[in-house]
């Protein structure tokens, strides 16, 4: 992990914030270092779950390290962080809720992985700068934003159906990210640049952990058991 100011991750106000963003868009690495030229054996995927509405605020995040020498459906390892946030709900600014807890549980994983699936935004973001970037900076390795929906930009040209096919993602005239089909007959997903790649082999990548499903192995895991511990926690409290 790198060393950086404590306002990455808890910003004093919005307008701190928004000037912490913009900061750490500027150190955002749109290039494949070293991770592009070569498989990665550990990768890690990390989701956050939410509370349900009308109970307490909570973020959970789940970290899950997979090891390309093992079964890709099977954690190698994982970690899990949950806690009340400390900055508020703001439409472009989630990355600070969830940081600090995405940070405390990658740390609970045995090694730091080489490459890493988030379930959001790389430099797809009005400030080029999603939880995805977020996350790569402040960890300095390789991350990719994998997301299920867009936040700003529109689609350039027609997405063909094959598995594989992708179109650019385009907003104010840049090229943003990729609308990406992972599985044939289902919805495409949205690939975006986080740090230390090129949306090329970000591509590569997602199609590589594929395991038959809409999302990537790694973030499909995260999803699905961030989604077990929230309902055990909610669980617990029925009890």
């Amino acid at each position: 992990m790198t060393e950086f100011p404590p306002d990455w991750v808890h910003p004093a106000s919005l307008e701190v914030a928004r000037r912490a963003q913009e900061e750490i868009a500027a150190r955002v690495l749109e290039e494949d270092r070293p991770v592009g030229q070569g498989p990665a054996r550990h990768v890690a995927g990390v989701d956050c779950s939410g509370a349900p509405r009308g109970t307490p605020d909570v973020v959970r995040a789940m970290a899950v390290l997979l090891d390309r020498a093992g079964a890709r459906n099977r954690p190698a390892a994982t970690g899990l962080a949950e806690g009340v946030p400390s900055f508020p709900y703001v439409p472009g600014f989630l990355a600070f809720r969830e940081v600090p807890f995405v940070l405390e549980a990658v740390a609970k994983l045995p090694r730091l992985p080489e490459l890493v699936f988030v379930d959001g935004h790389g430099v797809s973001h009005p400030r080029s700068c999603g939880i995805a970037s977020h996350l790569g900076v402040l960890l300095d390795v390789p991350t990719i934003g994998v997301a299920k929906s867009v936040l700003v930009g529109q689609p350039q040209g027609l997405l063909g159906d094959a598995r594989g096919d992708w179109a650019p993602l385009v907003w104010k005239g840049r090229r943003i990210g990729a609308v990406l089909r992972t599985k044939v007959g289902v919805q495409p997903v949205y690939v975006s640049v986080g740090h230390r790649v090129t949306l090329e082999a970000a591509i590569r990548h997602v199609l590589d952990w594929g395991g038959g499903y809409r999302l990537p192995e790694p973030t499909r895991l995260a999803d699905q058991l961030a989604g077990e511990a929230r309902r055990a926690a909610m669980s617990g409290r029925l009890l």
